[in-house]
């Protein structure tokens, strides 16, 4: 039978992830996308502690600090109308109370400073490379905030300013942790305002750098996500109704060859019987109470049991607690 579509073959990695392995997901939304997965099933993932990312440079930013332990202060919280934010985080953190605000942000901070010596895997997702620069600061931002254009020069960053960013970027971070290792990847969502063509140059400024620092460094890899929504995926079927963005199906597609590509056999087992388990968890019955749903609830927390002692080093108390409260 013919086939109808074009496959892109994702190479198996040389360094497969373990079931216990730290992995940090930090740039665009699809990074969010992916790594949510991964963390509400239990493995020990962290996803964008700044909140969502979209250049190369934001990103820099945002690991350099960490790298410094550069925690936040008042001098870097910005407030408007009465909100209370910063230009190195995405509005999820906003606040309307400055200190609330620095709560927030200096507790992502600690626990991801901390994460970030004992990281195995970085996967980074770049989303677009023009950037918005403050006229004030100086600063790329990583979030307008609703500012106005004339308080910045927006520009396009060309491949040689990233490829230098994360030569020193990436070595920084050897220093700190020799044995990690990067997943570089860009988001498929175009970014519709810059145009057509302007999204394209974008693009392919972000894959052409990407290429450099993965003939660079023997510890920088490529996942092609790009790739596997445009040309492998290439119906509107698997975009969300903006058609910009992909659809849940396309997600979860590119998401299994993820972890086909880059996962061990441990490793792919361990994430099975963790979404069986999470799924039963968030099952809701017609009658709680039932002699049928309380059993359902007791056997799967049993296997809870054995799993947690079967691999001691996950956290499965989130799903823990979901059965537990729905024990009569």
């Amino acid at each position: 039978m013919d086939s109808f579509r074009t496959e892109v073959k994702v190479p198996i990695s040389d360094k497969l992830i373990k079931y216990d392995d730290k992995l940090l997901f930090i740039g665009s939304c699809f990074a969010t996308n992916i790594g949510d997965y991964f963390k509400a099933n239990c493995l020990n993932a962290m996803v964008n502690p700044f909140g969502v990312l979209y250049n190369p440079f934001s990103i820099a930013n945002s690991l350099e600090r960490l790298l410094g332990g550069q925690s936040f202060t008042s001098v870097d919280v910005l407030e408007k109308d009465k909100v209370f934010h910063s230009f190195y985080h995405h509005s999820q953190f906003n606040a309307n109370d400055e200190q609330a605000f620095l709560n927030s942000v200096n507790s992502s901070f600690t626990k991801s400073a901390a994460f970030l010596n004992t990281v195995d895997t970085f996967i980074i997702t770049f989303g677009t490379a023009w950037v918005y620069e403050h006229n004030e600061s100086g600063m790329i931002v990583s979030n307008c905030h609703k500012y106005p254009a004339a308080d910045f020069r927006r520009f396009r960053l060309s491949v040689d300013d990233i490829v230098h960013r994360y030569q020193k970027l990436i070595k920084q971070i050897k220093a700190l942790n020799p044995k990690v290792r990067f997943q570089l990847t860009v988001s498929p969502v175009r970014h519709w305002k810059d145009g057509a063509h302007g999204n394209q140059l974008s693009k392919s400024t972000l894959l052409l750098a990407i290429d450099k620092l993965v003939e660079e460094f023997d510890c920088v890899d490529y996942f092609p996500a790009y790739e596997l929504l445009l040309d492998e995926l290439r119906d509107y079927r698997f975009f969300a109704d903006d058609m910009l963005h992909p659809s849940k199906k396309a997600v979860e597609f590119i998401r299994a060859k993820f972890i086909t590509s880059q996962f061990d056999e441990m490793g792919k087992k361990v994430l099975q019987k963790l979404e069986k388990l999470n799924q039963a968890a968030k099952h809701r019955p017609f009658n709680l109470e039932s002699d049928a749903h309380q059993a359902f609830v007791k056997n799967n927390l049993a296997k809870l049991v054995q799993m947690q002692q079967q691999y001691p080093t996950l956290d499965l108390s989130v799903i823990r607690l979901m059965f537990e409260k729905q024990l009569i």
